[in-house]
């Protein structure tokens, strides 16, 4: 009967099993660009390391090999050892809130007007009980941490920039009025950045007029953000299509890298906020 009952739990653990679990509730991050899998890699890297290290506590020569055996003999009787690199052994880590991945957080802090249409990286670990993530943001000294966040508010990383590095932008000769974009910003030169939703405006010397705009012809980009009042400091900011890198003041930013959106799902995810 043992055997019967050791063989059963063994087809449960199957990854072809686990991975349809796997999809169902946590394909919105594994489709985003591998970020999760790779933090995955480096998670049971660490724990095979440890147990590499537990192995050489037992000793060494006949008795420190006999103990090894004997451990693995009993445990083998009792239970069937699930690998730490197997697709189950992900769901449960992931479930337990074990494992964090690496992610981006819209509207940080929620609530917090400075940060609204914005989006930050963060570390995110699950909670079942309340169906929420917990975040960690990266920052200069005391880590920022914010809980009870939807999945709605949580996308993987768009691209594979860090929060302190410059995005290159390869989309500048493509802006012109009406262009929906994200544009990397941050307060100051110690902090990382974050990416800021917007939409692409007209220079002062055009009426608006699409018959005869001739914006998209200029060097100069007007960036707009309309979460802003009309003459506030953050409105709006200019930028060089042909040379930008990061512009800005320790008063009023700096801005960085620059995506613009082609997706219509990903500009009504922002719109949605």
């Amino acid at each position: 009967m043992s055997r019967v009952c050791k063989s059963f739990r063994t087809m449960c653990t199957q990854d072809h099993l686990w991975e349809k679990h796997l999809n169902h509730k946590w394909n919105k991050f594994l489709m985003g660009g591998g970020y999760m899998f790779k933090e995955w890699q480096k998670y049971i890297d660490v724990i095979k390391k440890k147990e590499s290290v537990k192995d050489c506590c037992y000793g060494k020569g006949y008795f420190g090999l006999f103990t090894w055996w004997k451990k693995n003999k009993d445990l083998e009787k009792t239970s069937v050892c699930l690998p730490v690199d197997s697709i189950m052994s992900w769901y449960l880590a992931l479930e337990s809130g074990k494992f964090s991945f690496p992610a981006q957080v819209y509207n940080r802090e929620n609530g917090n007007i400075g940060f609204l249409l914005s989006c930050y990286d963060a570390k995110v670990s699950y909670d079942s009980h309340t169906d929420s993530f917990k975040a960690r943001y990266a920052s200069q000294g005391r880590p920022t941490i914010e809980e009870n966040i939807k999945w709605e508010r949580l996308r993987s990383p768009t691209v594979d920039t860090l929060p302190y590095d410059l995005h290159v932008s390869d989309c500048l000769t493509d802006l012109q009025p009406g262009d929906h974009f994200e544009v990397q910003w941050r307060k100051s030169k110690e902090f990382p950045y974050g990416w800021w939703f917007g939409v692409v405006g007209h220079l002062d010397s055009c009426d608006g007029n699409k018959l005869y705009c001739q914006c998209h012809h200029n060097d100069s980009v007007i960036l707009e953000f309309r979460q802003y009042n009309l003459g506030s400091r953050w409105r709006e900011v200019m930028i060089d299509r042909r040379d930008h890198r990061e512009v800005g003041s320790e008063a009023n930013g700096f801005y960085a890298g620059i995506r613009k959106l082609y997706d219509d799902k990903e500009i009504a995810t922002w719109k949605s906020l």
